[in-house]
């Protein structure tokens, strides 16, 4: 730092006027350095003042990442906010070279930005788990059996006609890091049985591998495998994966490939796989020759019976097993999770089954949480076997953490958590939760909504038009409505059955955002959009044609059966050919104005809903003028070129600026409802489900809420329930 904050002095007292001296000296405000930590202005304000109170080391952590310091500003930073962490990472012998990777690739800044969002989110979820409360539980493993793992000689790399020695892999937690980097090959698999403390270790060893991570060392990142098909290639899945979870690395990379498929290829990101027991029995054996395809380093979990049951290995790799907690660890633990003595007397005589049962940190945890400082009711003789003691503890779970919340009864918490449980047995996406509704009610719910939509624009257009011109015909107008409105809906309806049930298609959260005024480039996305348009507004065109005939005669008169047959043809597919050119080419030009995100905030659930919902809004305001002018356009032309020639075309000034406005906002609006994600959220999510009971009404606050009381762990853009174990629990 250009500076007067040197390593080495001591500046307690003084951890404001470093900060802002730091902050100041990267050219940055309160609100920029905000905006790129994650943290709030607000504490950023706090800390540089006089009097900034408890500054958490996570937080310190964060303002460091964000200032990008060199370590010897980094190390006079943490010294002053009171860390005792050691200054320098230890030198870690027999390891793999950490400078194999180029640093002049065009993608540090990257990796720099995925490395401070990895980092941020993981420390936040750990504090969320409470993994610290009051230390973590000592996680020890040992070896894997020799079946399980890779030739010693494979694992180490050793030139053909070299034998390599065995690796000392025995530790605990806090060496996971280090344990890992003392594998050449850099693939472990580490193995441990429900509740073992797997996804706490994948959690930690990502955090400790950042904070010693040299600059050309890859990004620890954490996948739950219980999502992926192997038909799906495994670096594919990994990009789809990173932009899913950081929209922003949607963003054009060095090569022109987004910036994560180049940082998946060129070896930035080490894959952090967690859960390989949570994929189909079925897709295991295929699973694990997908990953002996590739080269990646890698860190696997999974349960030992699931992983020995493929009757391979992952190649290259070393294992470790955790191991159970024993009495002594639940003698030093659980009475430190109470302020009272009430866990002594328990613990210094734990019944056998009792111990048994409390030998994974899950078990204890949620022993912890139910009983607090009443446990006594854990040493009843009723609970006689480990398995009894398990599923009362799983039972005890929910009343105890939702006690006496009138916000939320337990019986229907109860009930929409076993709705969640059964719907989502991987991960709680909020863009699936639709998926609880079976496809002909999601079908209905399209065609009903778009109905309603078709129904309340059509009328409102016409009567304001009747009200402008002063003229008189409300009845019209309203029969307009009702005629018009199911044959739309239908036709959504259609299009998106199609869609779903044919063609199995799945609607994903909105990777991006609308810019005007900036340079464009045609994307591959361009034709399909362009045809997927022209084919849903042919559709609509064609079945508007007839009723706006219809509804001519109706004020007219009505022609002779053969002309009208004739007319309504030829109206349904001149008015399919309006509304298809108009579709297609706005839809195209849209996808043209589509932009990344930037890559600078931490995402969440909560987060990328509300992107999504700011661009289903920018997408209505943008549809519905385009539209109209495509419709408008496009009417005239085909006017222009076969009035007459196929048979006379229903229209004239006023039919073509009704049909276009009306048409554009519709459009506009059941688009965004049938085909966005935020649109099915809000129909399918918020309003469906809630009306048949399987959610409340508040369902983001009701899921942030189960966040917050630990029944849910976040990752990314997703939660999950925080052990399978809960969730088979709850979707009995």
């Amino acid at each position: 730092m250009a500076g007067e904050y040197r390593t080495g002095e001591s500046h307690a007292g003084e951890f404001h006027k470093i900060v802002r001296g730091l902050r100041r000296a990267a050219g940055l405000t309160q609100e920029e350095l905000a905006r790129r930590s994650g943290i709030s202005e607000r504490t950023i304000r706090r800390l540089e003042s006089a009097d900034p109170g408890d500054t958490r080391i996570g937080t310190v952590k964060l303002i460091a990442d964000a200032l990008d310091l060199s370590a010897e500003d980094r190390r006079a930073l943490l010294t002053a906010a009171g860390s005792d962490e050691p200054p320098e990472p230890v030198e870690l012998p027999a390891q793999r070279d950490r400078s194999v990777l180029p640093a002049d690739d065009g993608l540090s800044d990257a990796v720099r930005r995925l490395a401070h969002i990895v980092r941020a989110r993981w420390e936040q979820e750990e504090g969320q788990r409470g993994v610290h409360d009051p230390f973590p539980l000592p996680v020890r493993w040992r070896p894997v059996p020799e079946h399980l793992a890779d030739r010693w000689d494979n694992v180490c790399r050793v030139p053909p006609g070299a034998q390599a020695q065995p690796l000392d892999l025995t530790g605990d937690l806090s060496r996971v890091a280090e344990i890992y980097r003392a594998v050449p090959s850099g693939r472990l698999v580490v193995l441990g049985e429900a509740g073992s403390g797997k996804s706490v270790l994948a959690i930690r060893f990502v955090l400790d591998y950042l904070s010693t991570r040299a600059d050309t060392e890859p990004v620890p990142v954490i996948f739950s495998l219980g999502g992926w098909d192997p038909a799906v290639p495994l670096r594919e899945w990994l990009v789809d994966r990173l932009v899913r979870d950081d929209p922003g690395l949607l963003a054009p990379g060095p090569s022109g490939s987004s910036l994560a498929a180049a940082l998946v290829a060129a070896g930035r990101v080490l894959p952090v796989l967690d859960g390989f027991d949570e994929l189909p029995a079925g897709l295991r054996a295929a699973a694990l020759a997908a990953f002996n395809r590739t080269s990646l380093p890698m860190l696997l979990t999974s349960r030992p019976e699931e992983y020995a049951a493929v009757g391979a290995v992952l190649n290259w790799s070393a294992g470790v097993e955790l191991e159970g907690l024993d009495l002594t660890d639940l003698a030093n633990y659980l009475p430190r999770t109470s302020r009272t003595a009430a866990w002594e007397p328990l613990v210094d005589y734990l019944p056998p089954p009792l111990a048994e049962a409390l030998r994974t940190p899950l078990m204890v945890t949620l022993a912890r949480t139910t009983y607090g400082d009443d446990p006594t009711a854990l040493a009843d003789p009723a609970l006689d076997t480990a398995e009894v003691i398990e599923e009362h503890l799983l039972a005890g779970y929910l009343p105890s953490v939702y006690a006496d919340d009138r916000r939320w009864p337990l019986d229907r918490v109860r009930h929409w958590l076993g709705h969640l449980a059964a719907a989502s047995p991987v991960e709680v996406a909020w863009w699936r939760l639709g998926d609880m509704l079976s496809r002909s009610t999601r079908v209905a719910a399209v065609v009903i909504a778009t109905s309603l939509v078709t129904a309340v624009v059509d009328f409102v257009v016409s009567a304001v038009a009747l009200l402008v011109r002063g003229e008189s015909g409300m009845s019209i107008a309203l029969l307009d409505a009702l005629l018009i409105a199911p044959v739309v809906g239908l036709a959504f309806g259609l299009i998106y059955g199609v869609m779903v049930v044919v063609l199995g298609g799945r609607v994903e959260p909105a990777r991006v955002r609308l810019r005007l005024g900036r340079r464009v480039r045609v994307r591959p996305s361009v034709p399909a959009r362009l045809l997927a348009g022209f084919l849903g507004g042919f559709v609509v065109g064609l079945g508007y044609g007839p009723i706006s005939l219809l509804l001519r005669a109706i004020l007219i008169g009505f022609p002779t059966p053969t002309d009208f047959l004739v007319g309504a043809v030829v109206n349904a597919l001149a008015l399919g050919v309006v509304y298809g050119l108009a579709a297609g080419v706005v839809l195209g030009l849209v996808t043209l104005l589509e932009s990344p995100h930037d890559l600078a905030t931490v995402t969440s659930p909560l987060t990328i809903l509300r992107t999504n919902r700011t661009t289903a809004i920018q997408l209505v305001a943008l549809l519905a003028p385009l539209l109209a002018l495509g419709i408008h356009s496009s009417g005239a032309l085909v006017v222009v070129l076969f009035d007459g020639v196929v048979g006379e075309l229903n229209w004239n000034n006023l039919s073509s600026f009704l049909l276009s406005l009306v048409g554009g906002i519709i459009g506009a609006i059941s688009y965004v409802l049938a085909f966005t994600a935020w649109g099915q959220w809000l129909l399918f999510t918020r309003l469906c489900l809630p009306l048949l009971g399987r959610l409340p009404w508040s369902v983001t606050t009701f899921l942030a809420d189960a966040h917050t009381r630990g029944v849910l762990r976040q990752s990314g853009a997703v939660y999950h329930f925080r052990h399978a174990r809960l969730r088979t629990h709850l979707s009995r």
